[in-house]
């Protein structure tokens, strides 16, 4: 067999064994979005909206299963938090999803990720945004999202190791903040580093408008479960949940968000 006919049928073949493979990976993207937008709308019809579309479509086109370790990659896919090693977690399909809707980025957004993890939410918010700075205080984990999300090809994320209690100032002001870790109050450096926009805390998982310096709105989503928020911002030990408050009113009809417990026996296999 001459040489280019030798080439063209290992590219035939290399793409035959591929094809199916990506398409399975966009069939299962597809679904847990579907999942995502259906439970959505059984909490709350009218957080079913057209910034859910817009976030969820950004999600189904995000791999998921490039963000969690090798032995998970067959829960990828599924609606709920998974172990990322160093004792932080991806969190949940649904969560992102309402999370980033509620944000309501603007055009041209400068987003902060405060808590990289693998780097999911960030990628999602690469998306959509024009640029997003995010913060994770675990080096190792860092540098492992840093790599992850530029193999990947999201050049316009830009991931350092830090606190991110402290924000980001160099790269402040921000359109939106997202924190996915557990606080007893709203990091008073991201209110100072955020434009009229939103940002979150947890466990009760609030949006947080600023509406003029010193003057916010809130309203929640409902009641979350985040690993804690590490640092300057760490609550203090004797508190043991975060921020919740049933005086704040509910951002839509009925809470978005409820916590998902899965006992070790249900716990899905690896093999």
């Amino acid at each position: 067999m001459a040489r280019a006919a030798r080439q063209w049928w290992w590219a035939a073949l290399a793409a035959t064994i591929a094809a199916p493979a990506a398409a399975h990976k966009r069939s299962d993207a597809q679904a847990m979005t579907a999942a995502v937008r259906a439970g959505v709308h059984r909490a709350a019809a009218d957080a079913d909206n057209a910034e859910l579309a817009r976030v969820l479509v950004a999600m189904a086109a995000v791999p998921r299963d490039a963000f969690v370790p090798p032995a998970l990659r067959k829960q990828a896919f599924a609606d709920r938090s998974l172990e990322i090693g160093d004792g932080q977690t991806i969190s949940a399909p649904s969560v992102v999803a309402v999370m980033t809707a509620a944000a309501q980025l603007p055009p041209h957004a400068n987003v902060l990720d405060v808590g990289t993890g693998s780097g999911y939410q960030a990628a999602v918010l690469a998306r959509l945004a024009d640029r997003v700075a995010s913060v994770e205080i675990v080096p190792d984990l860092a540098a492992a999202a840093r790599e992850r999300l530029t193999r990947l090809g999201y050049a316009n994320v830009e991931v350092r190791a830090g606190d991110g209690y402290a924000g980001w100032p160099e790269r402040a002001p921000f359109d939106a903040i997202i924190v996915a870790a557990g606080s007893d109050k709203v990091p008073a450096p991201l209110l100072d580093q955020l434009k009229v926009g939103a940002t979150w805390a947890s466990e009760q998982l609030l949006v947080v408008t600023k509406t003029a310096p010193g003057k916010t709105m809130r309203c929640s989503l409902g009641w979350t479960m985040f690993v804690p928020l590490t640092g300057a911002g760490a609550r203090d030990e004797r508190v043991r949940g975060g921020v919740f408050d049933t005086s704040i009113p509910n951002c839509f009809s009925a809470p978005v968000i409820a916590p998902t417990f899965v006992s070790a026996k249900d716990e899905p296999s690896e093999e």
